[in-house]
């Protein structure tokens, strides 16, 4: 597909996060498509690393998630495009194109995700961090500790997280996070 696109030449194929970070450090491309769910590095961090390395890449989001969640945090990345694999291949070069051209594309229905995601309640930072500590099994005071809060503080977090998402229990609250991908699934109990 990116060959239709003329005078693309592929500069690297990689499998996992941390080859496509050295294969951006030595062929700084114009353009990198990346997964979100990549082994060894996850697709947002390569993404930083990208943005460190070669500041001239552009990069597009290709992904199987839908959730609202992962989709945002590469919005709020900065992305240049975002794709969902379920897309056909006239919008991928289309997409492509684009951003190659020096513009963004976000896809349709990820759009339509983001929109109708829109005035649901998002989480703050500190209620990620403390999500995320719990996926990792840490208890209130672990968390207050790792955190420099009062393991009250952390108490407070958690009952406020459970009410946003309407769950009752630690175990729907974690299985919440994974499927909006706000927690990595090797994170797990």
């Amino acid at each position: 597909m990116l060959a239709e696109i003329g005078q693309i030449t592929v500069a690297a194929e990689v499998a996992d996060g941390l080859s496509a970070i050295s294969a951006v450090k030595q062929h700084q491309p114009d353009l990198l498509v990346l997964d979100s769910a990549m082994p060894h590095a996850k697709g947002i961090e390569v993404l930083a690393e990208a943005r460190r390395w070669s500041k001239q890449t552009s990069v597009v989001l290709l992904t199987g998630f839908t959730s609202a969640g992962v989709l945002a945090n590469w919005l709020d990345a900065e992305v240049e495009g975002i794709l969902l694999k379920s897309c056909c291949p006239t919008e991928m070069k289309t997409c492509f194109e684009t951003v190659l051209q020096g513009g963004r594309y976000f896809a349709r229905d990820a759009l339509a995700i983001l929109e109708e995601a829109t005035g649901k309640t998002a989480l703050t930072n500190r209620e990620r961090e403390v999500l995320s500590l719990i996926a990792m099994g840490y208890q209130n005071a672990g968390i207050g500790e790792r955190l420099s809060i009062s393991p009250r503080t952390v108490e407070k977090h958690r009952a406020s997280l459970m009410e946003k998402v309407g769950v009752s229990s630690l175990a729907e609250l974690i299985a919440y996070a994974l499927r909006e991908g706000l927690i990595a699934e090797q994170t797990q109990l």
